[in-house]
């Protein structure tokens, strides 16, 4: 029994230090690409078995050090107070939800990014988005009046997609404050819209 405890200690140790390793790797570096498998085996002084044992594949990765970026913002929007937390009125939830994903995304761009851009998959099938996807459905769907919740959860999510804060920031040059300012006013412009009257697909 010592020696299985001491086992799990150390492999806990190791996973711990790998998501270090990698944190600081996919910090520095300018291009997500440029951050391999062996680069972070090395940084954190495992062999690279030991990584892939652990997660499986550089996607596996990823997702880990995400999730571990992402707990205390998980933990607000689950139990928190508002604007987060599940006691927020929904119209005033939306936005809140919008702008921390927004935030989150920025502070860490390279890392969303590469998650998002990495696999073969489509990025709407990862089960971050589709947390977020499924959490904001559900409060459009408490709004009165909100209808095709489905599409609009779509659709303010899609106002903040890594690729388009990267471009907006790097190529672009807007700043963070004018991002979070832009994305309010557009969310606000979609709560109060309502559905339109008397369109139908053929027109």
């Amino acid at each position: 029994m010592p020696e299985r405890q001491s086992s799990r200690k150390d492999a806990v140790r190791s996973r711990e230090a790998v998501l270090a390793a990698a944190d600081a790797l996919f910090s520095r570096r300018e291009s997500p690409e440029d951050v391999t498998m062996a680069d972070v085996a090395a940084a954190a002084g495992v062999g690279k078995g030991t990584l892939f044992r652990a997660f499986g594949d550089r996607a596996g990765l990823l997702r880990a050090l995400y999730e571990a970026r992402f707990e205390p913002l998980r933990q607000a929007v689950e139990t928190g107070p508002p604007p987060l937390g599940p006691a927020t009125p929904p119209r005033d939830r939306v936005p809140a939800l919008l702008d921390a994903v927004l935030c989150f995304k920025l502070d860490n761009r390279r890392l969303a990014l590469a998650l998002e851009e990495g696999g073969s998959s489509s990025p709407y099938r990862a089960e971050h988005y589709e947390r977020w996807y499924s959490l904001l459905r559900a409060v459009l769907e408490q709004i009165p009046g909100m209808t095709d919740s489905d599409f609009t959860a779509h659709a303010l999510l899609a106002a903040t997609r890594a690729d388009l804060i990267e471009h907006l920031a790097e190529q672009q040059g807007i700043s963070r404050e004018d991002m979070r300012t832009q994305l309010a006013n557009f969310v606000t412009k979609v709560l109060i819209a309502g559905p339109l009257q008397g369109v139908t697909a053929e027109e």
